[in-house]
C-alpha cells in the first residue's frame, strides 16, 4: 500500500507542468541576452566606424579644394574631429575619445608644394565597447580594437 501511494504521488508529480516555463526561461534567457548584446555591440561598432569614415571623407574633401599648407591641415583635422574647420582643436568631438592627435593628414606624390593626392586617416583610436562581451564570458578576447578608416582623394590644382 505504501508503495502504491508513492508510485501514485510520483506519477502525479511527473504529470504536473507547474514551473516548466520558469526552467525554460532560465535556460533561454542567458542565450537571448548574449544575442541582443552582440547585436547592440555590432551596431555600435558599425556606427563608430561609419562616423569616422564620413569624417575622414569630409576632411579629405576640404583639403583637396584648399591650398596645401600646415594651417589647412590643422583645419582639416579640426573638421574631422569637431565637424567644424574653424574649431581649432577645441570643442565637443563627434565621438568620445577622438582628438586632433588621432588624425593623420598626408600629401602623397606631386611636386612644387602641391601633392598629387591627399590622405586623411584616423590613427590610434580605440573603440569603446558598450558591453565587453569578452570579459563577460571570461574569455581573453577584448573588443577594445583600433578603428582606423582612411580616405585618399586626388588633389585639385587650381
Amino acid at each position: 500500500m505504501l508503495a502504491e501511494t508513492f508510485i501514485l504521488r510520483l506519477t502525479r508529480f511527473a504529470r504536473q507542468e507547474r514551473g516548466t516555463q520558469l526552467v525554460e526561461l532560465a535556460l533561454v534567457l542567458p542565450v537571448m541576452l548574449m544575442l541582443f548584446a552582440s547585436i547592440a555591440e555590432f551596431g555600435n561598432f558599425f556606427y563608430t566606424y561609419t562616423t569616422l569614415d564620413k569624417a575622414t571623407r569630409s576632411g579629405a574633401r576640404y583639403l583637396v579644394s584648399k591650398p596645401y599648407n600646415a594651417m589647412q591641415q590643422a583645419n582639416a583635422a579640426s573638421l574631422v574631429v569637431y565637424g567644424d574647420a574653424n574649431a581649432g582643436c577645441s570643442g565637443t568631438p563627434i565621438l568620445n575619445g577622438l582628438t586632433c592627435s588621432n588624425v593623420s593628414v598626408t600629401g602623397i606624390g606631386g611636386s612644387a608644394g602641391f601633392p598629387d593626392r591627399v590622405s586623411v586617416q584616423i590613427v590610434n583610436f580605440q573603440y569603446q565597447p558598450l558591453f565587453d562581451l569578452g570579459r563577460l564570458t571570461h574569455n581573453a578576447i577584448s573588443l577594445n580594437v583600433n578603428v582606423s578608416p582612411s580616405t585618399t582623394m586626388h588633389y585639385l590644382l587650381f
